[in-house]
């Protein structure tokens, strides 16, 4: 069942595409089955942050390609951040560094590899059926505050066993951990949590990153004052994920780090260049991986 997701994606041309032409063969006996259904388009959702996080949109957006970041959507509750209005209609906790950071990642990606990346993110409603299935690699902003309901899970948990991957990014604390793992046992209730070591092949696939499981990725607020910044004041980075029965990380879990804030403020000189430069060779690390494997 792995192979729908690949197929689906390379079919619409916004997934997979050449780097998963292993499975092209399956994109040929799936296309019949799969025929009536389109993915949805590009659309833009107002963010939480404003200016903070906004982004022009890049003359070549309209141009599809092979791999297109996926930002999922979600009902926000949990860890203090409550916020009103419809989150269908953006400006809640999906939103948290977009889509600023989304579109940085996408330069990145275009210049550190040899993906053919779509200019703009795509946000991925989990109600809207299979349309999950054409995007692969999704980001998930300020996962602590995930609510999900017992539909969207289920379908998220398709969509990773089909071969989809999440980035779960931007959360500090033991408080927001608890929220995070309740909406998580939602989409995996039997499938453990486990601590990665830097040997895990994720740290690996592109760049080497030896000690990575030791470096935390600040939120931007620890770096204007102070480590802590009112975030996970003495918190120990960990880097966590998800597994499927053959051992492939399905989900990976950034807890006490904030790669979004990263992309966002790279271009801020008072967010560390070395840390912006570490978590992109992260990206493009779990980017890869998330295709290859």
């Amino acid at each position: 069942m792995r192979g729908l997701t690949r197929a689906r994606s390379a079919r619409s041309g916004r997934g997979f595409g050449a780097l998963a032409r292993a499975g092209a063969l399956v994109a040929v006996l799936l296309v019949a089955h799969t025929a009536a259904a389109q993915p949805r388009p590009f659309r833009e959702y107002p963010g939480f942050e404003g200016a903070d996080a906004a982004a022009p949109l890049p003359e070549d957006w309209q141009v599809p390609a092979e791999l297109v970041i996926g930002r999922l959507m979600y009902p926000s509750a949990g860890g203090g951040f409550r916020r009103g209005g419809d989150w269908r209609q953006g400006n809640t906790g999906w939103t948290d560094d977009y889509p600023k950071a989304d579109r940085l990642l996408v330069q990145m990606l275009r210049r550190l590899s040899r993906a053919n990346v779509r200019a703009v993110e795509q946000p991925v409603n989990p109600d809207d059926g299979d349309d999950i299935d054409y995007w692969p690699f999704m980001i998930v902003g300020l996962a602590m505050s995930m609510q999900l309901t017992d539909a969207q899970a289920a379908n998220i948990r398709e969509y990773l066993l089909r071969g989809g991957f999440m980035f779960c990014d931007s959360f500090f604390g033991d408080r927001n951990w608890a929220y995070f793992e309740e909406s998580m046992k939602r989409v995996f209730p039997d499938r453990p949590i486990i601590d990665l070591t830097d040997d895990h092949p994720i740290f690996h696939t592109v760049f080497d990153l030896p000690g990575m499981t030791k470096v935390m990725i600040p939120h931007e607020s620890m770096v204007r004052y102070g480590r802590g910044g009112g975030l996970g004041a003495g918190q120990t980075p960990r880097w966590r994920g998800i597994a499927d029965d053959k051992g492939r990380l399905m989900v990976l879990i950034a807890f006490n780090n904030d790669n979004g804030d990263a992309w966002q403020w790279a271009d801020d000189p008072r967010y560390p260049g070395e840390l912006v430069n570490l978590s992109l060779r992260l990206a493009v690390n779990v980017a890869m991986y998330a295709m290859t494997h």
